[in-house]
């Protein structure tokens, strides 16, 4: 029997690489180490940008992507998506279309996708704009039958999470991160990936 190859892609910004975690691992690395399944090769690949936006990962994934991607591979896609639309005061219908290109894309090469939306913070006023943002994501996303992880909405009044953003100065440390991993593992990753869930 011939084994599975399996190499995933892993784009997002300083959240997909750990910011602030002293384990150094982030959420991407807690799930990449829950994922070992028997007679499957994975391999994983993360492509972190600071302060990233859509518009910003829209114009570098591909390129960044491709030279990761083979052939003699099942070629994935992992989307880690932030906050900084807002910021950058991009409207949501505009932030909605560079997450959709990159998806048709990804469809394009015949890769599948799993989206992991931004997590929520500690400002009332931003968490309401960013509510409709992550809604905006997740309705791309499965309009186009990939994989939404909807991160927000669980940790909106998540006592542990409000807890940790708190002490490590707005952003997830080692429990954050934990949290974020377990929503990963437990809201479709194993199905995504088609490998039975780790013990």
């Amino acid at each position: 029997m011939e084994q599975r190859r399996i190499r995933l892609a892993a784009v997002g910004d300083e959240l997909l690489a750990g910011l602030g975690d002293p384990r150094a691992l982030g959420w991407f690395g807690r799930v990449m180490a829950r994922t070992a399944p028997e007679n499957v090769l994975v391999e994983s690949y993360t492509l972190a940008a600071p302060q990233e936006g859509t518009e910003s990962l829209a114009n570098r994934w591909l390129q960044e992507v491709g030279r990761r991607f083979d052939d003699g591979f099942e070629n994935r896609l992992v989307i880690g998506l932030s906050d900084r639309d807002l910021d950058l005061e991009l409207s949501t219908a505009r932030s909605r279309l560079n997450l959709a290109n990159i998806l048709d894309g990804a469809a394009h090469m015949s890769v599948k996708a799993l989206v992991v939306g931004p997590p929520p913070g500690l400002d009332p006023e931003r968490n309401r704009r960013l509510a409709d943002l992550s809604t905006a994501f997740a309705d791309v996303t499965t309009r186009r039958k990939h994989v939404y992880v909807d991160t927000f909405t669980p940790l909106l009044a998540h006592e542990q999470w409000r807890n940790d953003l708190a002490s490590n100065g707005g952003g997830p440390g080692q429990a954050g991160y934990g949290l974020m991993a377990w929503l990963v593992l437990h809201r479709g990753w194993y199905q995504w990936l088609e490998i039975p869930a780790s013990e």
